[in-house]
C-alpha cells in the first residue's frame, strides 16, 4: 500500500517509510493437540475448545465416552492406535460425532454403540450443512446410522468399516445415508448388517466405487430422485432386496455385482420409474429376480451377464424403449419375462444358452432368430402358483410347442442376430 505524502505526515510516517508496501500478513500458525488418557487433555471436546481452524487433533488409543462430540471448526481428527468413541449403549440416542465446519477430516477411529431412535436419526458421524468433508479408515459397530450426511458437498467417505446386527428394519438405520447432497465420492466401503447399506435421496452427480454392502435387512443400495450418479465395480450381496433404484434419470452401472438376494419379492436389481439408465459389464448370479424393470424407459444394457437366476429379466408392460445388446444368459430359469403383449425393449446380439439354432456360415451369429419369452413363462405371469411345475414334463412340453409353433409368446421380444459363444 502506498501512503500519500501529506496522510504520511498527518500519521506521523517518513517519506521513506510512506513509500514502502506493507508486510504480508503471515498465516496462522497450525497447531497438533495430543488427547490421551495419560495427557494433560484427555476428552476430545476438549481439545476442540482449545483448537482453531486448520488445527490437527490427534487422539491416542483409549476408550473415550464423552457426550455428543460437535465440531464446529475446521480441524483434521486423526485417530493414533484406532482409539474407540462409545455411544454408551442403549443412552447413546444423541450419536456419537456432528461435523458443521467445512473442510473437517475424521480418521482412524473405531466407533461404536449408538442405540436406535423412533423420533430422530441418531449416527456415529454425522456431518450437516458442510462441504469438504473426509471420512476415512473408520470402524464403526452397532450403530443406529453409522455416517450420515445431510445437505453436503464434495465430500469423500473412504475404506470404513461398518457392521451391525440389526435383526427388524425398524430397529435398523442405514450404514452410509446420503440426503440433498452433491458430488460426494462413496468408495471401498464395507457395510453389513444394516437396514439400507448404502442410501441416497435428493443426491447429484455422485460416486459410489468399489463398495461391499452384503447381508443388510432391506437394499445393498437404495436411491431415490438422484440424477446423473454414478456405480461403478460394487458388489450387493445376499440383502433382503438387493437394489433398488427409484425416480431417478441418468444412472450409469458399470462392472457391479449382484448376487445371492433372494426370496419372494428379492431381486438383484429394481429400476422403477427411471430414464435412460446405463447398465454395462455387471454380473448377476443367483438371484430371485436379476433385473425388475417397472416404468423404466430407455434402459440401455451391455455386456452384462445373468447367471443362474430366476428370471434373468423381468420387464413391466410400463417400460419402454430399451436395448439390450451383447449380454450373456446363462442356466436362468426363465431368461426374459413380461407382461405386455407388445413390448417395444429391443434385444441384439445376446447370448442365450437355451438357443437352439444352427450358424451356417460361422461368422459367430446365429441364422435364425430366438425368441426368450418362455410360454411356460407367460403362464407363471398370470398363475404364480404354477411356478411349482417349472421342471416339469408338461413345461417342457409347452416349451416344445411354442419352438414348433411361434407366435404363442410376444413376437416382438426376439433377438435377431442371437451369438452362438457366450460373450467375454
Amino acid at each position: 500500500m502506498i501512503i500519500n505524502a501529506a496522510v504520511a505526515f498527518m500519521l506521523g510516517f517518513t517519506p521513506a517509510q510512506a513509500q514502502q508496501p506493507s508486510a504480508p500478513r503471515r498465516p496462522p500458525r497450525q497447531t497438533t493437540i495430543v488427547v490421551s488418557p495419560a495427557a494433560p487433555v484427555r476428552a476430545i471436546t476438549d481439545a476442540i475448545r482449545l483448537a482453531h481452524d486448520g488445527d490437527t487433533v490427534v487422539v491416542h488409543a483409549g476408550v473415550y465416552r464423552e457426550p455428543t462430540i460437535v465440531v464446529a471448526k475446521r480441524v483434521t481428527l486423526l485417530g493414533d492406535g484406532h482409539p474407540v468413541l462409545d455411544g454408551g449403549g442403549p443412552n447413546g440416542v444423541h450419536g456419537i460425532l456432528i461435523i458443521r465446519a467445512d473442510d473437517v477430516t475424521v480418521r482412524g477411529f473405531t466407533l461404536r454403540n449408538v442405540a436406535p431412535s423412533f423420533v430422530e436419526d441418531p449416527a456415529a458421524i454425522r456431518v450437516e450443512n458442510a462441504h469438504g468433508c473426509a471420512i476415512e479408515s473408520n470402524r464403526i459397530d452397532n450403530a443406529f446410522f453409522g455416517i450420515y450426511l445431510a445437505r453436503v458437498n464434495d465430500c469423500h467417505v473412504a475404506d470404513n468399516v461398518i457392521r451391525a446386527a440389526g435383526t427388524r428394519e425398524t430397529e435398523s438405520g442405514n450404514g452410509i445415508h446420503l440426503w440433498t447432497s452433491r458430488r460426494i465420492t462413496i468408495e471401498r466401503n464395507d457395510v453389513r448388517g444394516q437396514r439400507d447399506g448404502i442410501y441416497f435421496e435428493f443426491v447429484h452427480d455422485s460416486d459410489i466405487r468399489a463398495n461391499t454392502s452384503a447381508d443388510n435387512l432391506r437394499y445393498g443400495l437404495h436411491f431415490m430422485y438422484s440424477d446423473d450418479c454414478r456405480y461403478i465395480d460394487n458388489t450387493f450381496r445376499h440383502n433382503g432386496s438387493g437394489v433398488a433404484v427409484m425416480y431417478t434419470k441418468t444412472v450409469a452401472m458399470r462392472g457391479n455385482r449382484f448376487e445371492q438376494n433372494g426370496g419372494a419379492a428379492a431381486y438383484g436389481l429394481l429400476l422403477k420409474e427411471i430414464s435412460d439408465a446405463h447398465l454395462e459389464n455387471n454380473r448377476f448370479t443367483d438371484n430371485t429376480v436379476a433385473l425388475f424393470a417397472d416404468g423404466a424407459n430407455r434402459i440401455q444394457a451391455r455386456g452384462n451377464t445373468f447367471t443362474g437366476n430366476g428370471w434373468a429379466v423381468r420387464l413391466d408392460a410400463s417400460t419402454v424403449d430399451g436395448r439390450f445388446e451383447k449380454n450373456t444368459f446363462r442356466r436362468n430359469t426363465f431368461d426374459v419375462a413380461t407382461n405386455s403383449r407388445s413390448p417395444s425393449t429391443e434385444f441384439d446380439g445376446n447370448y442365450w444358452d437355451e438357443y437352439r439354432g444352427y450358424d451356417l456360415d460361422r461368422d459367430g451369429v446365429g441364422d435364425v432368430p430366438f425368441h426368450p419369452v418362455r410360454l411356460f413363462s407367460i403362464i407363471v405371469e398370470d398363475k404364480p402358483m404354477s411356478l411349482v411345475l417349472a421342471r416339469s414334463t408338461f413345461a417342457t412340453l409347452l416349451d416344445a410347442t411354442e419352438r414348433a409353433v411361434p407366435g404363442l409368446t410376444p413376437e416382438r421380444v426376439v433377438d435377431a442376430h442371437p451369438a452362438m459363444r457366450p460373450i467375454p
